[in-house]
């Protein structure tokens, strides 16, 4: 897609699309190599007992075939839906390989969801079968008295007897496997029919289903290769703590990196841990690696890393918040590589973004458009608006990353439109150069006194102080100035919370920011809301605030 090139504006240049009739995107992560290479590792399994287990590509194609015919064997057909309730996984890896070569398509889900998201997900998109595990087992159990679509459960680490399953037939995934064909034609699709629901987070009411087409792998690819610097390299080997179950992992780490024949490295983590992540990127030799700032930010509680662990990153891309200039210089100080920052949603993904190597990084930007795309800032109106001027960030259609709709959801889809721009619902400028800066979502953006703030840019210099951890900033109801800047802090655990440090925090942001931007309201936190992906759940804080109020 990408041709290299020693400038961004001549990676536009070269830039093609080259979409074809038909495409399959588990032919074109599994069967295309397993062909050519078959023998080249496809994936790393580390458990979480540290046993390392390796899949080449012939054994993706192998297993994925075996899964497919035990799918088309329980009856469904073309089109039907395909749960993935699994973790980092080879499970997890080959039900969407499955799917996508039968012509069904996989719906992505969170193992931390609880019944009533995954009841709602699942009744929503009529899901016939689900593919998860033992752990899992229980909340699709519990709820599938709601969901009358839903024909097979397939579990992975239990078997099928001593299950009774009224609306429901349970089987094992390996014994299931062990006695199916690994000989299967996949189906011809076509780039633009179905490939995958994934539902969007759901902050603000219940989720939507973005329905994407076997094309939005390709979409992908041009953003992929240039937030990584032309990847892949030779020596290449891709890892992310991200959840499969979400966009970044799933579409951004995985079946890109298969799409080009990259090695991915799979662990189930419970939980984030700084130092065990930098020792699993030694120990594989990580060359290229997704993380949610987050994560970063956990990361700066680590001394040294780069001389204490040995790892050696190629390329590090960020994506859900801001990085800010102090994260990004500390990046390129402790792990030796300079931050790519991109820019993407659920319906529309991987739009705009930086690539190091050709242009300049600036701190606190997402970057520009990625060749082959076309971003703006537009008015309510859906023109174009002068550089500097704040307006809603939109994506021009038709584009193969663009989702098909919302499933079953109409209303919502139109709405998502203003003629041929896709509107994100961020809010956003675009400078002289080119580059987009993120505002924050247009619930988020804080009016006060007649200004337009962004929460980012104070989180951002409040992360520079030595006692935060981690900040997080709304807009609280003013009457004199409609809103007020609240800033909810954790400390970092050798600060203790008083009004000696409130005021220092105040007025450290006073001389550093405009006068306006300043938190005048400070409250000290153990933990923030966030989202699975990693995202500051703002509206979950707003909402407590105006219980508050109401009481």
């Amino acid at each position: 897609m990408l041709t290299p090139a020693e400038t961004y504006e001549d990676v536009c240049r070269l830039m093609r699309w080259r979409i074809p009739e038909f495409y399959n995107m588990g032919v074109d992560v599994c069967d295309k190599h397993a062909e050519t290479t078959p023998d080249r590792v496809a994936l790393i399994v580390e458990d979480e007992d540290g046993a390392v287990t390796n899949y080449s590509f012939r054994d993706i194609q192998r297993l994925s075939n075996r899964l497919a015919n035990v799918l088309v064997a329980r009856g469904l057909r073309r089109g039907d839906r395909v749960g993935v309730l699994l973790s980092q996984s080879v499970e997890a890896a080959v039900a969407h390989v499955a799917v996508w070569k039968a012509g069904f398509i996989s719906i992505p889900l969170f193992t931390l969801f609880g019944e009533d998201a995954l009841e709602f997900r699942l009744a929503n998109s009529g899901t016939k079968a689900v593919i998860t595990d033992a752990d899992n087992l229980g909340k699709l159990e519990a709820i599938r008295e709601s969901l009358p679509d839903l024909q097979t459960l397939i579990v992975a680490g239990a078997g099928s007897a001593g299950f009774p399953a009224p609306h429901a037939s349970i089987w094992d995934f390996w014994s299931a496997l062990d006695h199916a064909s690994d000989t299967f034609a996949p189906v011809n699709t076509k780039a633009d029919d179905p490939g995958v629901i994934i539902y969007t987070s759901g902050t603000t009411g219940n989720p939507k289903g973005a329905l994407h087409a076997h094309r939005i792998l390709l979409g992908h690819q041009p953003s992929v290769e240039f937030f990584n610097e032309f990847f892949p390299q030779p020596g290449d080997l891709m890892w992310t703590p991200a959840d499969w179950a979400w966009i970044g992992g799933l579409m951004n780490v995985l079946m890109s990196s298969w799409h080009h024949g990259v090695t991915v490295l799979a662990q189930r983590a419970r939980k984030f841990d700084p130092e065990q992540a930098l020792a699993l990127m030694t120990r594989h030799s990580v060359r290229n690696t997704f993380m949610p700032p987050t994560a970063v930010r956990l990361m700066r509680q680590v001394e040294r890393p780069r001389e204490r662990f040995g790892f050696g990153l190629r390329t590090l891309t960020c994506a859900g918040e801001p990085m800010g200039a102090e994260l990004l210089d500390w990046c390129r100080t402790a792990l030796g590589v300079t931050p790519n920052e991109y820019y993407g949603q659920t319906e529309c993904n991987l739009v705009a973004a930086n690539c190091a190597k050709i242009m300049d990084v600036k701190p606190g930007s997402m970057g520009r458009a990625v060749p082959g795309h076309t971003v703006e800032i537009i008015d309510d109106q859906g023109r174009g608006v002068p550089p500097g001027t704040v307006g809603q960030i939109a994506v021009r259609r038709p584009h193969p990353v663009i989702m098909l709709e919302y499933w079953r959801n109409p209303d919502a889809t139109a709405a998502k439109y203003i003629g041929d721009w896709l509107l994100t619902g961020d809010e956003g400028h675009k400078d002289e150069d080119g580059y987009l800066w993120f505002l924050g979502r247009d619930d988020d953006v804080i009016t006060s006194a007649g200004y337009r703030i962004g929460p980012g840019e104070i989180e951002d210099c409040l992360g520079k102080h030595p006692a935060v951890a981690i900040a997080a900033v709304i807009g609280v109801p003013d009457p004199l100035r409609t809103e007020s800047v609240k800033a909810f802090i954790v400390l970092t655990p050798d600060h203790t919370a008083d009004d000696a440090l409130e005021e220092d925090i105040r007025a450290y942001v006073k001389t550093r920011l405009a006068r306006h931007e300043y938190p005048r309201m400070i409250e000290f936190v153990d933990s923030l809301p966030m989202t699975a992906t990693g995202k500051i759940r703002r509206r979950e804080l707003r909402d407590q605030e105006i219980a508050k109020q109401q009481k």
